[in-house]
């Protein structure tokens, strides 16, 4: 089957050359386009790409993209959308003034979502995160990260493992799963935090690896939950097993969760709303993708994350949703982009790359997505009448997005 767009008003983020996996720095206020064009879709792939008046051949299906834009999907690197239930009281306990770690100490955030999830069949829970999950698609987002560690028992763990082991096999998005078992501390091993990090990695950990469940193994190692010493014993344990790291750092305190992940090799450190000079040196001349989720940031009244400075010191910078059910309750990837430019700064170039390019960098995907480039999947969507790039991230409160492709279909 062969798919023709044509008449595309502007052809967003292509690449013409050598593909990059990630931009860094200077380049990420690069975003090559091409204007009245056409994009050849192939077998779910992309096949060829150019202006209109070069194109030559035939189709078996065209679509008419007159007066639209077209962007490669959103990639989304940072999610936790399998749970069992919303935390609008604690959204209300926050505006009347408890922190997020006091009411983590009192046994809510990741708690009450695990004793939620517990409760809850697969089956439920697969059926609210497909919903989710289309509910983003339709937003514009192609691939996506999606993490457990709303289950602290091992038997929970695997539960939710399981649930995007059959998004996986069942939704046309990218999908990529995350074992975070080391997400929370249950109350029962508060004092005695060891003892649940043995637990992770003598009992989950090895169950994970055997199901072949996950791609990635994610701690987070922060003030009030899992110490650096915690963090170095569970990555090395995931790295036996052949997860490569991520990390959840730097949200409540400087922690060193930044220079632990660098250490052991991190495809991403994330958060990073506590960060200062070492952390930017550290990062400097690593493979570690540096992701910002200004959702969170904006929920919680945290402070931002100072990608600018970053950028300008030759960084990159991914910038993901963090869509979950107490700190992000969003998977809004225009939005995202929307705050990348308005509250930290960025061009909208800078933007584009930190949610489409960096973010398939961060969950492993740049050779498949996160470009519109020759052989990469057909993953794209046809925008409303927009005036141009920078209208994405300046109309915040508006659906840009018109029709949105995955795989070379449309969804």
């Amino acid at each position: 089957m062969r798919t023709l767009i044509k008449n595309i008003k502007e052809l967003v983020q292509v690449e013409t050359g050598q593909q990059k996996s990630r931009a860094m720095g200077k380049e990420m206020a690069q975003v090559e386009t091409v204007e009245n064009a056409y994009l050849l879709v192939e077998d779910g792939t992309i096949k060829a790409f150019g202006p209109m008046d070069e194109w030559e051949g035939t189709a078996d299906r065209e679509v008419d993209a007159t007066g639209r834009m077209v962007f490669p999907t959103f990639c989304d690197s940072h999610t936790h959308i399998v749970y069992a239930n919303s935390r609008e009281h604690e959204f209300v306990d926050k505006i009347r003034g408890l922190s997020y770690e006091e009411i983590a100490k009192r046994g809510g955030g990741i708690l009450n979502s695990a004793k939620a999830t517990a409760a809850a069949s697969e089956q439920e829970l697969y059926d609210m995160a497909l919903q989710r999950l289309e509910g983003v698609m339709r937003l514009g987002t192609g691939a996506i990260e999606i993490k457990s560690g709303y289950g602290l028992t091992t038997d929970s763990e695997l539960k939710l493992l399981r649930v995007i082991r059959r998004l996986k096999e069942t939704s046309p998005m990218t999908i990529k799963a995350n074992f975070l078992g080391a997400h929370g501390i249950p109350m029962e091993y508060r004092g005695h935090q060891e003892d649940y990090v043995d637990l992770v990695i003598n009992e989950m950990l090895p169950r994970v690896a055997d199901e072949g469940l996950a791609d990635f193994i994610d701690v987070f190692c922060d003030q009030g939950f899992f110490t650096v010493e915690d963090t170095a014993r569970i990555l090395e344990a995931g790295i036996r097993h052949g997860l490569r790291p991520k990390i959840h750092a730097n949200e409540m305190a400087v922690s060193g969760g930044v220079q632990v992940g660098v250490k052991y090799g991190a495809i991403s450190v994330d958060h990073l709303e506590q960060m200062g000079d070492a952390e930017i040196e550290c990062l400097k001349g690593s493979d570690t993708m540096p992701t910002i989720l200004p959702g969170c940031a904006f929920f919680l009244n945290l402070p931002l994350s100072p990608a600018r400075k970053m950028v300008d010191a030759g960084l990159p910078v991914a910038m993901a949703s963090d869509y979950n059910p107490g700190t992000s309750p969003s998977g809004n990837m225009q939005l995202v982009l929307s705050m990348a430019c308005i509250r930290y700064r960025l061009t909208p170039e800078e933007a584009l790359n930190a949610t489409t390019l960096n973010t398939a960098y961060a969950m492993d995907a740049s050779r498949e997505v996160g470009t519109i480039a020759v052989g990469k999947k057909a993953n794209f969507f046809l925008s409303k009448p927009i005036p141009g790039l920078e209208y994405m991230p300046y109309a915040y409160g508006e659906n840009k997005v018109e029709r949105v492709f995955l795989n070379g279909e449309e969804v």
